[in-house]
């Protein structure tokens, strides 16, 4: 009997180290994705690009197409044009139109991703909503754009990108309280200010 509760007691404490390893090593893992994400620039559609000066070519048309997806996520979201045509080197505005359909405050994180795939380095997003997370209060809708210039280098055999985002919500994502606007100045003096009569 005292064999058996030796036994056990040893395995215990086996998966106890295992379970301790296993935690660490999911700590480990957010530096070393971060780290790949880095070298491979994975994860560049979070930042804006760096444009170098570009002329435009005015002797051709790249047509984009434009596509909004949500994913687990209640938001209505379209882009203001399904397509337009522009030159490479030409920077280019497309607005957005999100809006949160439900009765809670949520946050979200638009994913980019490009077709066909080899467009994806050749298109410049200057100003993005996808380089941070999105916070919505309940039923709040909010246009949203996306700066972009198509690099004069895309190879000449594409002649149409189209640019998909599809929104996710971020689970666990702490919503930020709500903050009252300052009163700038012209609504201050406009207190002050006695009432006629």
């Amino acid at each position: 009997m005292p064999n058996f509760f030796l036994e056990n007691r040893e395995m215990l404490r086996k998966l106890a180290v295992f379970v301790a390893v296993m935690f660490a090593f999911g700590f480990a893992l957010v530096p070393i994705y971060k780290k790949i994400c880095e070298v491979t620039g994975v994860n560049d559609f979070m930042r804006p690009e760096q444009l170098k000066n570009t002329q435009v070519d005015a002797t051709r048309k790249i047509k984009i197409e434009f596509d909004a997806n949500t994913r687990n996520l209640p938001w209505s979201f379209k882009p203001e044009f399904s397509t337009l045509t522009v030159h490479p080197g030409e920077l280019t505005t497309v607005m957005y139109e999100v809006h949160n359909t439900t009765s809670r405050d949520m946050v979200g994180q638009a994913i980019p991703s490009y077709g066909p795939s080899q467009a994806a380095e050749h298109f410049k997003k200057l100003e993005c909503f996808c380089f941070a997370k999105q916070t919505f209060v309940a039923q709040e809708t909010r246009h949203m754009p996306v700066v972009f210039v198509v690099d004069p280098a895309l190879p000449k055999d594409i002649n149409t990108i189209t640019l998909s985002y599809t929104f996710f919500e971020v689970p666990g994502a702490a919503v930020p309280p709500a903050t009252k606007t300052p009163v700038g100045k012209l609504e201050a003096q406009a207190a002050l200010k006695p009432l006629p009569g």
